[in-house]
Formats: structure tokens, sequence, C-alpha cells
């Protein structure tokens, strides 16, 4: 942390031995009457004073503590429906990322030309038109 950053410019080489002992207002942004203030309702005078105030030990306990909470039940389970939701809009499946900002890209049917859409067309023309001869030339055999 740069000190510099958090107290003002005439306290930067202080040591943080007497930076504990200077008044509140040499933190950066407590002002002279913010420091007042913290004086008559908490009778605090030094940065150490702020620091050992109970009340702000309370806030930081409950605050890291909150960090480190694991989930109740009901956000588990808010959790996981938000997840099912997710993956039933956009299935794993799908080639399209999420991440791409794309959900899904609809064409109607009747644009989708199977001959040139599939990766194999040729092989697929192809078959198609072997499979139609040998049916004419069955039906010629037949009659």
């Amino acid at each position: 942390m740069n000190i510099e950053t958090i107290v003002d410019p005439s306290f930067k080489s202080k040591s943080f031995r007497e930076l504990a002992e200077a008044p509140v207002s040499a933190l950066r942004g407590v002002s002279a009457s913010d420091a007042r203030a913290l004086s008559q309702a908490f009778g605090i005078n030094t940065i150490g004073e702020l620091a050992e105030l109970r009340f702000v030990k309370w806030a930081n306990a409950i605050k890291t503590l909150a960090n480190e909470e694991a989930d109740t039940k009901e956000q588990l389970a808010k959790e996981t429906l938000l997840d099912e939701a997710v993956e039933m809009t956009f299935p794993a499946s799908d080639p399209i990322s999420v991440d791409a900002g794309i959900t899904r890209i609809e064409v109607p049917p009747e644009m989708v030309n199977a001959s040139t859409d599939h990766q194999a067309a040729t092989n697929v023309a192809a078959n198609t038109d072997a499979g139609v001869a040998r049916r004419a030339a069955k039906s010629g055999k037949d009659h």
C-alpha cells in the first residue's frame, strides 16, 4: 500500500507508530469537522483510537465473515434454478457460445438448401442420384 494515498501530504513521512498517534484528520478525506464529529460521538481523536473502536472492529468482522459465509439452502436452490434455466435456454450442445453474445441463429426451414447446407453435400447428392438410378433400374426390370 502506498501510504501517500491514504494520509494527508504533511503526514507521508511519518512512521506507522506516529500515524497511529496522529489526529484522525491526518487521514485523507477526513476533514477537521469530521474529526470533531468523531470526537464528540465516540471520543475518538487519533487514528489508533479509530482503529480500536469496537464498532469499527465489529463492522470489519461482519464484512470478513460475510465474504466467507456459505450460501443458505434457499440461496443454493435459487442458484440451481438459475443454472438450470440458463442451461435450458442455452444448451451446452449449442455450437454458438453464450459468451459471444449470440443466443441462437434461426433460419426458416424454407430458406435452408440441404444440398449446400450439409457438410458432405456432394456425397449426399451423389448417393441420392445413385439411389434414384437403382430404383429406376429396379422398376424397369420389374416390368
